[in-house]
């Protein structure tokens, strides 16, 4: 069975021959200074001594193939270019402002970029500065330049599964980052009229983007990733109810943009306790979820979730790196890879990946020994013992 024909079997909810492996997106890559920790571990793979950024915020790297060959990843992302991205210095540090006119300034806690200002942050903001606001413009090539050229390669040569990651947008991500969480939230509750003006502005620029994005590429890959986190380590960021009411409509309007123009799957990263809003992306459409948080509230029982949803939706991640990863030996992480793969994997459903970026608090030899027993461990039939 080669890879995509494993894909296939794998979102149909049928067991292929093995749990496919993925990383190297936005949202799940190495940091920088994780991916130099792990260069001088492995000289032998002649990995690049500058790596190129893939996400200017979170740091982290595009994978060279060298490393993606050690880690036996099945899958080929294409990845958005950065554009309209303006160079500033914020409080004497260096810093950014995106297409969304967001300053984003350096921190050394954690070597990445922050949001610095929220350029709708305004306590009287109306409809009228809606209108005025400098909208990014969703006719830029340059976002896509050279992607379906890439992608058709990966897919007329290669069996690997090729996917187009995200634009690094999201509906409440975006608004929240224009607006603020707080102001927003006030006028979820206060001035729902302003929210929605708000968000179907966003809306429409994100959905054209995407529109274009599947025009240039969209016949050379089998998924494509959206990415909108709704929660927080214990809870949602609203209630299911604001959801349903101010979030839902415009992700139900974006995978139908995105499904209209092309014969996909959509992977919706999500991150947080979201298991009460789980049916509601089933429903509109999101055919496999991440990261699957394992520490947070809800997701710690995985055979639970699989019994519960495992039939609707594909898992994709289950590797927590906040608390697992980085504090495992080699020996106890095989142990968390077989348990995530038997819970996960039982009946197809299941594509195994750390959950999110991997930082410089890991060990190069758990990252290593992680894909290693993804590997070793996930051939069907599955089992949760040797």
């Amino acid at each position: 069975m080669n890879r995509r024909e494993a894909f296939a079997a794998t979102v149909a909810h049928r067991e292929p021959d093995r749990v496919l492996v993925d990383y190297g997106k936005h949202i799940g890559s190495f940091h920088r200074l994780a991916y130099g920790r792990l260069r001088g571990y492995a000289p032998e793979l002649g990995l690049p001594a500058e790596p190129t950024i893939l996400d200017r915020m979170a740091q982290n790297v595009v994978l060279p193939e060298a490393l993606c060959q050690r880690l036996g990843l099945d899958f080929r992302w294409i990845v958005p270019r950065w554009v309209d991205v303006r160079d500033v210095e914020i409080d004497g540090e260096s810093g950014y402002v995106d297409m969304w006119r967001t300053p984003h300034k350096w921190t050394d806690v954690g070597s990445y970029f922050a949001i610095a200002a929220h350029p709708l942050g305004r306590e009287d903001l109306t409809e009228a500065d809606l209108a005025a606001f400098d909208w990014p413009n969703p006719d830029q090539p340059a976002l896509f330049a050279g992607l379906a050229e890439q992608a058709r390669r990966w897919h007329e040569t290669t069996d690997y599964v090729v996917g187009a990651d995200g634009i690094k947008v999201g509906i409440l991500q975006t608004a929240s980052q224009l607006r603020g969480y707080d102001k927003l939230f006030t006028d979820f509750a206060l001035n729902p009229d302003l929210a929605h003006a708000l968000l179907s502005r966003i809306s429409a620029v994100i959905n054209e983007m995407y529109r274009r994005y599947m025009a240039a590429a969209g016949r050379y890959v089998q998924v494509v990733v959206i990415t909108d986190d709704q929660g927080t380590q214990k809870s949602l960021m609203v209630s299911p109810r604001m959801f349903r009411a101010f979030i839902k409509p415009y992700l139900k309007s974006l995978i139908e943009t995105i499904k209209g123009a092309a014969d996909v799957k959509v992977l919706m990263h999500c991150d947080g306790a979201i298991v009460p809003i789980l049916p509601d992306l089933i429903e509109i459409g999101v055919d496999i979820i991440n990261p699957v948080q394992t520490v947070v509230v809800g997701l710690e029982d995985t055979f639970a979730l699989k019994e519960r949803f495992g039939d609707r939706i594909t898992f994709h991640g289950g590797l927590d790196v906040q608390q697992v990863v980085p504090n495992a030996t080699p020996e106890s992480l095989r142990g968390e890879v077989a348990r995530r793969l038997y819970d996960l994997g039982r009946g197809g459903g299941y594509i195994l990946a750390p959950c999110h970026n991997i930082s410089f608090d890991v060990p190069p030899a758990n990252v290593l020994a992680l894909f290693d027993a993804a590997h070793e461990l996930g051939r069907y039939p599955l089992r949760l013992s040797e």
